[in-house]
């Protein structure tokens, strides 16, 4: 099946993803830190979009468009689904907005909060790195 974007509704493993970085604490000079790929306390999902490096110019229009003018924008981390998948989570699309996923699969521990918490670190940190340097750009 077909998503809105054109994009196959299926991630594959060789599909780029753009983590959109929106705090300064999410990266340094040379790497992605965890604290980037962790799931929202919301809904328990990780926002990505299904987009590389290149070209930088559309990059920076999703997150403009997508994730702007709500919050800053530091820049994108870059992590390849595979990667994801080797941390036993998964990427779902997740349209609209055109070429959204999410990451899924993190642990939610009702009983013991700690432990949820120290497994998403441990998982969020096997992906961060074998990210990519971190993109940066400000919005």
């Amino acid at each position: 099946m077909t998503l809105p974007s054109g994009l196959p509704e299926h991630v594959a493993d060789e599909e780029d993803l753009a983590r959109f970085l929106t705090s300064s604490s999410h990266y340094n000079s040379i790497s992605v830190k965890p604290a980037a790929f962790l799931p929202n306390p919301k809904n328990g999902e990780t926002s990505v979009f299904r987009h590389g490096a290149e070209p930088l110019e559309e990059l920076k229009s999703i997150a403009q468009t997508e994730v702007g003018p709500e919050r800053r924008i530091h820049g994108a981390a870059i992590v390849k689904a595979c990667v994801v998948r080797e941390a036993k989570l998964e990427v779902l699309s997740k349209e609209p907005p055109p070429r959204h996923a999410n990451i899924v699969g993190w642990a939610w521990a009702q009983d013991d909060a700690d432990f949820g918490k120290a497994s998403q670190k441990e998982l969020a940190a096997l992906i961060a790195q074998k990210a990519n340097p971190p993109l940066r750009f400000s919005i």
